[in-house]
């Protein structure tokens, strides 16, 4: 055979739809550690928040999900690994700052139909869910530990937000018809914004005193593990409806039992 790349599209030429499934690896940029690589396949902490960076996941799952009609039509769509960066992810990967990336990128996939999303790794490396030092929960394990307790399996339609940097995204709530639960991630480093809540809500807020920290507070406490191990308590805090804001670089998610959403039964 010669040399060069193959290609996925030459792949799945030869292949023909014989899949179950059409699965893809995505990262959207390589860590420092691969900067040999180039200029090209790099980012840096100062762009973990812009929306040039936050839309790249969107935009390769795009690129695969056009292979799949072409190729797979109608398979289900997998990620079969992921993470911030390739070879080991940057040294913000560990960090409050990523977790901006992490949950855009499960919203905004679920959003086009993904239906799995396998994270690399649990614990190893930069971005390890877990310290592989002394296992402590890093702090996109706690929002994956949230998605999973609060958004369902079905995705609704939120409306795209009109204000840059403000990402919404709309769930099922998790085992509990008729409930919805939004996901407000306000990236933006300055200023504070607003939406209005049509019903009252149990509210989880996300932040971190340093973006580039490894630990995180859920509604102003940070959480932990406690001394055997376990994990803490996740309490929302009591929200009624109407205006409510959501500070800069906070991560927050509604859950809306009472919302009666047709979609949800």
């Amino acid at each position: 055979m010669g040399g060069g790349v193959l290609k996925s599209e030459d792949l799945l030429h030869e292949t023909g739809p014989v899949f179950d499934v059409f699965s893809y690896h995505l990262y959207a940029a390589t860590s420092q550690r691969c900067a040999s690589i180039g200029a090209s396949s790099q980012t840096n902490a100062a762009a973990a928040l812009s929306q040039d960076w936050l839309a790249r996941p969107e935009k390769i799952g795009t690129f695969y999900a056009d292979l799949r009609d072409r190729f797979e039509p109608g398979k289900s769509l997998w990620i079969t690994e992921t993470a911030d960066a390739a070879c080991g992810g940057n040294p913000w990967a560990p960090t409050f700052l990523d977790t901006f990336r992490y949950l855009v990128q499960h919203a905004s996939l679920a959003q086009r139909g993904v239906k799995v999303i396998m994270h690399n790794t649990l614990a190893s490396s930069d971005y390890g869910l877990l310290d592989e030092n002394t296992f402590a929960p890093r702090p996109n394990y706690w929002a994956a530990l949230l998605w999973r307790r609060l958004m369902g399996a079905t995705v609704l339609d939120p409306h795209p937000s009109p204000i840059p940097n403000v990402y919404v995204y709309a769930h099922c709530l998790q085992n509990h018809p008729g409930g919805v639960t939004l996901l407000v991630i306000n990236a933006d480093r300055q200023r504070v914004h607003e939406i209005t809540l049509p019903s009252d809500a149990e509210r989880y807020t996300l932040t971190a005193k340093q973006l580039q920290e490894t630990s995180v507070q859920l509604n102003g406490k940070t959480l932990q593990l406690n001394r055997d191990g376990d994990m803490p308590q996740f309490l929302g805090q009591s929200t009624r409806a109407g205006h409510i804001s959501f500070a800069p670089t906070s991560i927050t998610f509604l859950e809306i039992a009472n919302a009666d959403n047709s979609n949800c039964h």
